[in-house]
């Protein structure tokens, strides 16, 4: 839901058309929050548990690392669709009137896929998209948990709300350095109105605007991913706890 309020935003001095077309955005970020975050999550939780129990020991960095870059990989195919939608939406008001799609809804933009693009409209840059959420969920999931344990091991801090809020801001700078030149090829090919690669965007990138179109949006980018990272471990960490505390007395229960 955070995600939902920081990836919508309205301008007041947009025409009505805009603002429209800007409100109508506000409810797709919480489709592919639904699709890609719980996916992406149940796998790479659901893998390092599996590990935990057959080894009878914590999952190494190796494994965190496998597992969140399948599960990234996975959540990024589930939720392309509705990521699609999501920049092509945002990036209306951008471009002249006549080239605007004006989808009324994440819903009319997946009738519109199949109808004027074919089964293809659907998987438009799920290469660069799947890519992107398996390193950000490398970058998230498997440096969360490695800053984590070095806090708890190395520098003695108490597995406490503190600690959590501590290894996520790392998590999230580290998600938002290394995916912010997947980000930028991501955005380019899902808003072009013909196809290309990405060594295609890419190479383009690099001749108009040099090294610099690697960072572009940087600061934005972290502003919003940075609080969304922060957030979602603190909710992970305490769900956790919750779950841990109603599902022991229910073992020792039935241990009597």
């Amino acid at each position: 839901m955070l995600r939902c309020l920081l990836n919508a935003s309205i301008r007041p001095h947009q025409s009505k058309t805009d603002l429209t077309t800007e409100i109508s955005v506000i409810d797709q970020p919480c489709g592919f929050v639904v699709l890609y975050g719980s996916s992406r999550f149940a796998i790479y939780e659901t893998v390092k548990s599996e590990y935990t129990q057959r080894t009878r020991q914590e999952a190494p960095m190796s494994v965190m690392v496998s597992a969140a870059a399948l599960a990234g990989f996975v959540g990024g195919v589930v939720g392309n669709p509705a990521d699609l939608a999501n920049v092509r939406m945002q990036s209306d008001s951008a471009i002249p009137l006549r080239a605007r799609r004006n989808y009324k809804n994440v819903i009319d933009a997946f009738v519109r896929f199949g109808r004027e693009e074919g089964w293809r409209g659907y998987t438009r840059g799920i290469w660069t998209n799947s890519s992107r959420a398996s390193i950000i969920s490398v970058c998230q999931l498997a440096s969360y948990d490695a800053f984590k344990n070095l806090l708890i091991e190395r520098e003695k801090f108490e597995d406490s709300l503190g600690m959590h809020f501590a290894a996520s801001v790392f998590a999230g700078l580290v998600a938002t350095t290394i995916c912010s030149p997947v980000d930028v090829i991501k955005s380019r090919i899902m808003s072009l109105a013909g196809s290309a690669s990405i060594f295609e965007v890419a190479r383009g990138l690099w001749h108009t605007e040099g090294l610099r179109w690697m960072f572009k949006g940087w600061t934005p980018s972290f502003i919003r991913t940075g609080p969304h990272t922060i957030a979602t471990f603190i909710f992970l960490e305490q769900h956790k706890k919750i779950y841990r505390q109603l599902k022991t007395p229910k073992q020792e229960l039935a241990m009597i």
